[in-house]
């Protein structure tokens, strides 16, 4: 990064109509105090409740207020990349109007192509996202010609494969700070779910929007389309099969974040008793892959107590010291569970335990870690408030792109 974070928030300010200090901070709900010290330099970073008001009030993502990376490693092996997966998400030969490229190469086989979805599948859940970068756009590009010559049964399992496929693009590029083209991702996963006629694929699909929508900072909406979804959906208790049950609870899931980003706690919490229920009720399922289960309900727990202004952090480790790590059957979500981990023990004072964690995460994933608002957030605050000049904290400052105050 070569601007502090001070000097990105005075460029933002000044694309605003040249918005004074005192304009930011009252607009923000901070004191312009904050606003002057992080410009000066003298603050290198705030609270991340302070920063998403200070993003909010710029009109940009948090992620873009902080400098998070937007690009992946090129890989060396694959063709692809982000710029490619824009192209693929947004195909402008599907649009009206457009003649397409007629000069088409050999037709991909079928069971290839099914293959590869779910290689990347899973390649995104476990972080390796340069390389799912390289595969995603072929992937992408090859299944819309599947579906088109596919017929009934095979047609619509090729038709829930190419909604996967979208899920996939749709959270890669969230993670990498591409929201509008996951949005886009998301509209074509769910165009994939209606022509598949699977309701629970599309009940997937909007988990995934609701996910988009928090990226954007659109909590209302995130919470909103999240609960209607799971109120269309909701499972009999006595009948249902375990698929529906993990969809639905996904979908409550998906719907606590946001409500406790809004300090809807009681909300929050109601959604995940029900997630809770239904986990026990389904047992451990994946979920067109997304693992479902009592311990992802507990990981849920643990990152919606450091949500918003009543976030409690001592809540947090408590209930994070309940979950069996190793049951946590995802790479990602281990890491994302101990990332807000990290968060909790520096906020009740244990320095040198946060950043053990997140040392740990990053020696288990490299690439993804340098993704991660809250990771970022955290050796910024820690950075901050150094006690000691730490060469490992500095380290890790400088491999996720942190500049330290000199």
């Amino acid at each position: 990064m070569s601007d502090h974070i001070g000097a990105r928030i005075a460029k933002l300010r000044g694309f605003r109509d040249e918005m004074t200090q005192e304009q930011l901070a009252e607009r923000a709900g901070v004191s312009v105090d904050t606003i002057r010290k992080l410009e000066q330099g003298r603050r290198t970073t705030a609270r991340l409740g302070t920063l998403r008001k200070i993003a909010s009030a710029l009109d940009v993502e948090l992620e873009r207020l902080l400098g998070q990376p937007t690009v992946t490693r090129k890989s060396g092996t694959d063709e692809g990349g982000l710029l490619a997966l824009r192209d693929a998400i947004q195909d402008v030969d599907v649009l009206p109007g457009v003649l397409a490229d007629t000069a088409l190469d050999e037709a991909p086989d079928a069971d290839a192509w099914m293959r590869a979805v779910g290689e990347a599948t899973s390649l995104y859940w476990a972080g390796a996202y340069s390389t799912l970068a390289g595969r995603l756009p072929l992937i992408l590009r090859d299944g819309t010609r599947v579906v088109r010559e596919l017929t009934g049964a095979d047609a619509g399992k090729a038709w829930q494969r190419l909604a996967l496929s979208y899920q996939l693009a749709a959270s890669l590029s969230a993670q990498a700070g591409h929201a509008s083209w996951a949005f886009d991702a998301v509209r074509k996963q769910l165009e994939a779910a209606e022509h598949a006629s699977d309701p629970l694929m599309s009940g997937m699909g909007v988990s995934t929007l609701s996910w988009v929508l928090l990226r954007q900072g659109r909590w209302e909406q995130a919470q909103q389309v999240a609960e209607r979804k799971a109120e269309a959906l909701e499972p009999s208790f006595s009948r249902a099969e375990p698929l529906e049950f993990a969809v639905y609870g996904n979908l409550l899931l998906a719907a606590a974040t946001p409500a406790a980003r809004r300090d809807r706690h009681d909300e929050a919490r109601e959604y995940l008793n029900l997630a809770e229920a239904a986990a026990v009720r389904s047992g451990p399922v994946r979920a067109y892959g997304t693992a479902f289960s009592t311990v992802d309900v507990l990981t849920q727990q643990v990152n919606i107590a450091l949500a918003g202004e009543q976030a409690d952090h001592s809540r947090a480790l408590e209930v994070a010291a309940r979950i069996d790590r190793s049951a946590i059957s995802r790479p990602v979500h281990s890491a994302a569970h101990r990332v807000d981990v990290s968060h909790a023990q520096y906020e009740t004072g244990d320095w040198d335990g946060a950043l053990e964690t997140l040392l740990e995460v990053e020696q288990d994933q490299p690439e993804w870690i340098r993704y991660q608002t809250l990771a970022v957030a955290t050796v910024q605050e820690m950075l901050e408030s150094e006690r000691r000049r730490s060469t490992p904290l500095r380290g890790l400052a400088a491999r996720l792109g942190v500049d330290p105050l000199l």
